[in-house]
């Protein structure tokens, strides 16, 4: 029995994601996977020290983490109306913002890449935090803005913040393409052969999952959850799993590209030689 280290996020849908891989349900065929729960920077940060040999990461990660890792293609968050959000206490335009703080996610992540594709203004002021505290910032007014993402969206209302600008929105309207938000990746040193072994059993534990309506009120994902209200983890995961979960497909690897090239072409990310798949 072969242990590879899994790191993944305590939210909703990825814990949804990999509840049958990680419990036995289905036949992983000698390979033992130990799981590793962290917000999602964390993962991003332990990916850039070689720490984990498959991990859930921001696809802004994942384009400096090309020359040691590759793309899996299930597992992964991608789709449509799911983007990040950027919040404030007071209705206003995003013009409003430059030069006012925004709390962000992390360096690292998705949904700053997206802020910085939107304007690279924005980069002179954020400050990083914990998703999780996002929101109470900026209604504590420690943050004049906020971009918030996972449950978030269901949530920032209840806190009273207002949405200023939906980014996934922005990016569907600028390319016509689903947005890619986070990626399952596998250290390249693996090899094809246990890689491509790693990505049917993830898929095979996706479709599990999305197979057993029952799955939506598992303790092993309610107990993870940092929003403990049926409905949220309910609207999480449908948001967040879907067939893109399955398969990215070819318009999914389409959007992928896309956005890799658009980060390369305005040195968000470093560019790489590597293929992005094994």
């Amino acid at each position: 029995m072969r242990t590879l280290s899994l790191g993944y996020s305590p939210c909703p849908n990825d814990t949804f994601i990999f509840y049958a891989l990680v419990h036995g349900k289905i036949d992983t065929g000698g390979l033992k996977f130990k799981e590793i729960l962290l917000d999602v920077e964390t993962l991003n940060l332990s990916a850039m020290k070689r720490e984990l040999d498959i991990t859930k990461v921001s696809y802004n990660a994942f384009g400096n983490l090309r020359d040691d890792y590759c793309l899996l293609r299930s597992g992964g968050a991608l789709g449509r109306g799911c983007g990040p959000l950027v919040v404030a206490s007071k209705e206003c335009e995003m013009k409003d913002l430059k030069g006012k703080t925004i709390a962000i996610p992390g360096e690292l992540t998705t949904a700053y890449l997206l802020l910085q594709l939107y304007d690279p203004d924005f980069r002179s002021n954020v400050k990083a935090m914990p998703f999780h505290e996002i929101m109470g910032a900026v209604k504590e007014g420690k943050a004049d803005a906020g971009l918030i993402i996972h449950e978030g969206r269901f949530t920032y209302s209840s806190y009273g913040l207002k949405k200023i600008i939906d980014l996934g929105a922005w990016w569907e309207k600028e390319t016509d393409m689903p947005i890619p938000l986070g990626c399952i990746i596998a250290e390249r040193s693996l090899g094809i052969d246990v890689i491509s072994k790693i990505e049917r059993l993830i898929r095979e534990s996706v479709q599990y999952a999305m197979s057993r309506p029952e799955m939506l009120g598992v303790k092993y994902i309610k107990e993870h959850s940092r929003e403990l209200d049926d409905s949220v983890i309910d609207e999480h995961i449908k948001l967040y799993v879907n067939d893109y979960s399955i398969d990215l497909g070819d318009d999914g690897i389409r959007a992928v590209r896309k956005l890799l090239d658009m980060a390369e072409e305005r040195g968000i990310i470093k560019k790489s030689s590597k293929p992005v798949f094994v």
